[in-house]
């Protein structure tokens, strides 16, 4: 059994679901989680075959999210990464956005994956890790405008990040580490996207593994900083 262990919630596809592969390839214990049914991670889990499990979590379900802290004892968690999240509406224009459709999305991207991470803290160890999967299109600094939904939800993430840092996480020496994973090859990136998924993957554990100091940081997935 190896010593390392780690917790991947979003792992159906994508970005989650190569995070899961990469970490079981590195000889974590993965515990990979789908909001519903994932062939695609049923065969990861096989091919990984025992370091995989796969588990039921819907980041907008308190329940679900509680079930996952069954599965491991207290202070034993090596890094937990929260992936889940949605575009959001096609029309995301200034004019479109309305108290429904942001709520919506920022349930989703922020506060769901938030509260999420802050239930499951008590399995990390001391001085472990917190990968919160944000966007540099969260970045008020580095901004066009444009996609306001997508746009305000990682905004709100990311500073909901920087209170679970300080109000909870600093005081075990847990990083909170806020990860823009490029612009990928998948459901959401299109196929016209630069980074691949193994690319962008490699990247972000690469980050999480080496981050020894309890701090919360803004970066991409090559460990470039990223202004707020």
């Amino acid at each position: 059994m190896s010593e390392k262990t780690a917790i991947v919630i979003g792992a159906s596809r994508g970005i989650g679901l190569g995070l899961a592969k990469e970490l079981a390839g590195r000889g974590y214990r993965v515990i990979a989680t789908e909001r519903s049914e994932s062939e695609a991670l049923r065969e990861a889990a096989k091919a990984h075959e025992p370091a995989i499990e796969i588990a039921k979590c819907d980041v907008t379900d308190h329940d679900s999210v509680a079930g996952l802290g069954g599965k491991l004892e207290d202070g034993s968690l090596d890094l937990l990464i929260v992936n889940a999240g949605v575009y959001g509406p096609d029309d995301q224009s200034l004019s479109a956005v309305d108290r429904d459709s942001i709520a919506d999305i920022v349930e989703t991207n922020a506060i769901g994956p938030i509260r999420s991470a802050q239930a499951l803290l008590p399995l990390l160890k001391d001085g472990g890790t917190i990968g919160m999967m944000t966007s540099k299109m969260g970045s008020i600094d580095d901004s066009s405008g444009g996609a306001n939904h997508y746009r305000v939800s990682k905004v709100v993430q990311n500073m909901l990040a920087r209170s679970l840092f300080e109000n909870h996480a600093k005081e075990r020496g847990i990083a909170v580490v806020s990860q823009h994973p490029g612009w990928v090859q998948t459901d959401m990136g299109g196929e016209n996207a630069p980074i691949d998924v193994d690319t962008s993957v490699r990247g972000i554990v690469d980050v999480l593994e080496g981050q020894s100091a309890a701090e919360h940081r803004f970066v991409a997935y090559d460990g470039a900083e990223i202004a707020w």
